[in-house]
């Protein structure tokens, strides 16, 4: 993961956030701690990841803030646990798996789905909509940009986001 001085683009919170969880592995492996893996042998029994791998995205993971790392209760070994910065990436990979639901499987292709403990009914899909109830896509929403470092001069732009 990059050093926070060389972001991708400084003032974009997308690139930024893909700066430090955007890879394939770490989205993985934050995943499966939502799943329950905790451990280092968990994380590459599930993701059939190399050793060298895990343990430069482990690091980088906990460098960042969304795991911490504890011993278990025996002391014996070292357990990842999600911090909250990780936990609000539940939302994320929410959305990234409803969006797989969706676009990366056949019609009536088996997948997993995510339950909601509560029901025992599957989790709604996720919205995003403004105070007023209204559904926001990309044609009722814009980003304000930062256009130089040095002043906070915005712009408007619908279309890069």
């Amino acid at each position: 993961m990059p050093d926070r001085a060389q972001w991708t683009d400084s003032h974009c919170p997308t690139a930024r956030a893909a700066d430090i969880i955007g890879d394939r592995w770490s989205l993985l492996i934050v995943r499966d701690a939502f799943d329950g893996a905790s451990r280092f042998s968990q994380f590459q029994r599930n993701l059939g990841i190399a050793k060298n791998i895990l343990t430069d995205r482990l690091k980088a993971l906990v460098e960042q803030g969304i795991f911490e790392v504890r011993s278990n209760v025996q002391g014996t070994r070292n357990e990842y646990v999600l911090t909250e910065r990780g936990m609000d990436l539940f939302v994320v990979i929410t959305s990234l798996r409803q969006w797989g639901e969706r676009h990366a499987f056949d019609d009536g292709e088996p997948h997993s789905t995510l339950m909601d403990d509560t029901t025992g009914d599957p989790v709604p899909g996720l919205r995003l909509v403004n105070a007023r109830k209204i559904d926001l896509n990309p044609t009722n929403t814009h980003v304000e940009k930062v256009m130089d470092g040095s002043n906070m001069d915005i712009a408007h732009d619908p279309i890069r986001r």
